[in-house]
């Protein structure tokens, strides 16, 4: 996708992909042929620029057509290069300025307590986003409200644009933080299926907001990509991208199995 468009950001696509994954495929409730289903989890990508990775899934589980996907960033595609919710079937949330999903997050929570509907609301947030004093504010107050129907999830992949996030702007520790502002906390391999999937269950049953801390890896899965802050935001000439989707699809080939196998 991003090397069809010429530009894109997939380090940090790839690093929460597994994350993304667990939700649309197992842990979220949701109806792509009813995107507005009232009773439906929803899912915030605060990480806007990350869009690649949403709409992968959001085509998979049956939104809109696998070949839209193509079209990123093209003009007059619904599919722009930072989720839109006016264009885009499934994106809850207009994002890409960076700070904002978990304020509206906490927000969507609230109106659902008053509305009385079931539904969890699960929001991804970077580290280096973590450095806005705006997700602070409201984690703050998440945590007054004892909103147990919000889910923070944290892709710690220790790089954003300009480097190391301990070298920008140190944001650990995470879960201290969030442990201090009075949410529940649980840290997880983020690239370990068995782990997210467990602590994502968990989430829905704590008392008050949890966060789940992902440890994972910019660009995980493509060789020349890991942990390589240059892949924030660039895209992968064709050589390039026929080396990391073979790579990927390597991967993809061992981790399969046959019908009642773990």
């Amino acid at each position: 996708m991003v090397t069809e468009a010429g530009s894109g950001h997939p380090g940090g696509s790839l690093s929460s992909a597994d994350i993304v994954t667990a939700l649309f495929f197992h842990t979220m409730k949701h109806r792509p042929d009813e995107p507005k289903w009232p009773e439906r989890d929803r899912f915030i990508l605060s990480k806007g620029h990350c869009a690649p990775v949403l709409y992968a899934a959001l085509a998979r589980s049956g939104y809109f057509p696998v070949c839209d996907l193509l079209n990123l960033r093209k003009i007059d595609c619904h599919l722009q290069g930072h989720p839109d919710m006016h264009k885009t079937r499934g994106v809850e949330i207009s994002s890409g300025s960076l700070g904002q999903g978990l304020s509206v997050s906490v927000g969507m929570a609230l109106a659902m307590r008053l509305d009385k509907l079931p539904g969890h609301i699960f929001t991804l947030m970077g580290d280096g986003e973590s450095q806005e004093g705006e997700i602070w504010e409201a984690a703050m107050a998440a945590a007054h409200y004892n909103l147990n129907n919000l889910t923070a999830i944290v892709d710690a992949n220790g790089l954003q644009i300009d480097g190391f996030t301990k070298d920008v702007m140190n944001v650990e520790p995470l879960a201290a933080k969030y442990e201090a502002f009075g949410w529940t906390v649980r840290q997880i391999d983020g690239h370990n299926m068995e782990q997210i999937v467990e602590a994502l269950d968990w989430s829905r049953s704590v008392e008050g907001p949890a966060a789940i801390i992902a440890k994972t890896v910019k660009g995980k899965g493509v060789s020349f990509m890991e942990n390589q802050a240059g892949w924030h935001g660039k895209a992968p000439a064709a050589e390039q991208e026929k080396q990391a989707l073979a790579e990927l699809l390597e991967q993809a080939e061992a981790l399969k199995c046959e019908p009642g196998e773990a």
